[in-house]
Parts: structure tokens; C-alpha cells; sequence
């Protein structure tokens, strides 16, 4: 399947990885992109690796009786199977599912597949079926709930790789999708480069002010910096440069 995005590059994958979603949602407020976080998932997965790649993304209608039975998954050229065999390494795949939770969007054998594929990620706005397995994998999974039933029940995949919205959020094929403890957050793949300087100064500096608030300091001292914080973070900064040689 063609991809229409540019893709970004490991090094950019090496710093986002570095960078949390509260520090992302913090500098793209001040942007004026205050609807990127994803509402209503949680990180299902038992691991705590962060998950950064690109939207691969799939569309949803709600069912219909007589056409969503079982049989239609024998057709290899259903949404679901083709995205399963389409994404691979840098993509999350991200199902739009109308926020609806009642049923499950994958399974424990999808979600293998993805993990073979070298997918990044999976994220939906309802539920996932075979969840003590899937929880286990080594494959970043954000889901709404825990829902046995399959989603032909209330869901009918239509539409690959198209503009999509996921737990109120907008999300465009390619966008970055980064996700953590907090949830998922999703960057404009336009915005990346221009947010990635800023948000590891602002990771660098606040490791350093905790340090100083787990010691006692007041965090009107130290959050935002006034002057004896930017002087003790400038005598701190040279001993801890920042990552990746930034400034």
C-alpha cells in the first residue's frame, strides 16, 4: 500500500521516545492545538514502553445485521485483514470505532499479527477481546474496555488510511502517535520538528527541578524558573548536558 507521508527518521523515533504526553499536550496548548489527546483509552499493555509511529489508520461504520457475519472475514479484501497485513514497522494502526466500547476492535490473534509485523502500536476508541493474552505481548496497545463480544457486532470496517476520528481526536494518516502511561497523544506530523527542540529542553529542565521540589524547594521557585533556578539549572546543565547535543 502506498504511503502518501514522509516518514520520520529513527533519530526523531530516539527523542520522542525520550519525551512524555503531558510534556507534548503542554506545547501544543501553546500552539493552539488544545484536542489531541485521546480520550477514553487506557494502555492495556504490562510493559511500560513508550509507543512512537505513524497513523496507520482504519474507519468504522456502525454494523448491519444481515451483512457483518462471521463469513465476511474469509474475504482477504476486508478493511480489517488488509490493514493487519498492511501496517509494519513505524506505523500504529488506529481504528476509528465511534467511542463506541461495547465491543472488541481486536483480538488476541490480531493483535499477534501486529506484533510480528513490527507494528508500533495499536489504538482504538473501543474495546479488545483475548485481553490477559493480548496484555502480554510486546506491543503497545491503548484501548476503552475490555469487551468480549467481536466487533461485527457493532462495527463495519469501510475505509483505509483516510482521515479518521479516535476518542474525539482527529487523526490523519501519518500523524505521529505517542503514547505512555498518561494515554496517547497525537502530533501533527507537520508539528514535529518544530516541537521536538522545546520539548526536550522542557523534559531536561524538569528532571532537574524535581530534584530540587523532592528536596523541599517551593514549586513557585522552580515551576516556572525564576532567576536562582535558571542560575542553579545553567551550573546543572553543565555537568548533565542535555540529550541528543541539543542546546
Amino acid at each position: 500500500m502506498t504511503i502518501p507521508y514522509r516518514r520520520i527518521d529513527e533519530l526523531t523515533r530516539a527523542k520522542l521516545k525520550t519525551i512524555s504526553t503531558a510534556t507534548v499536550a503542554t506545547i501544543l496548548h501553546a500552539r493552539g492545538l488544545r484536542n489531541q489527546f485521546i480520550q477514553g483509552v487506557f494502555r492495556l499493555t504490562e510493559h511500560r514502553r513508550p509507543m512512537v509511529g505513524q497513523a496507520f489508520t482504519l474507519r468504522h461504520i456502525p454494523a448491519r445485521e444481515d451483512i457483518d457475519q462471521r463469513e465476511i472475514f474469509r474475504d482477504p479484501k476486508h478493511p480489517q485483514r488488509v490493514g493487519v497485513e498492511s501496517v509494519g514497522p513505524g506505523d500504529v494502526f488506529v481504528m476509528d470505532c465511534h467511542r463506541d466500547p461495547t465491543s472488541a476492535s481486536l483480538g488476541g490473534i490480531l493483535a499477534s499479527r501486529l506484533q510480528s509485523r513490527g507494528c508500533e502500536g495499536f489504538v482504538s476508541d473501543a474495546g479488545i477481546r483475548d485481553s490477559d493474552y493480548a496484555a502480554t505481548l510486546d506491543l503497545p496497545i491503548y484501548v476503552a474496555s475490555r469487551s468480549a463480544p467481536t466487533n461485527l457486532t457493532r462495527q463495519h470496517g469501510v475505509e483505509l488510511n483516510v482521515p479518521i476520528g479516535c476518542g474525539g481526536v482527529p487523526v490523519y494518516p501519518g500523524d505521529v502517535m505517542l503514547g505512555d502511561g498518561d494515554g496517547v497523544m497525537v502530533i501533527p506530523l507537520e508539528y514535529v520538528d518544530d516541537i521536538l527542540p522545546e520539548a526536550l529542553r522542557m523534559e531536561h529542565y524538569e528532571s532537574f527541578a524535581q530534584a530540587h521540589i523532592l528536596a523541599g524547594a517551593k514549586v513557585t521557585d522552580f515551576y516556572p524558573a525564576k532567576e536562582e533556578a535558571l542560575r542553579l539549572y545553567a551550573a546543572y546543565k553543565a555537568q548533565n548536558p542535555m540529550p541528543f547535543g541539543e542546546e
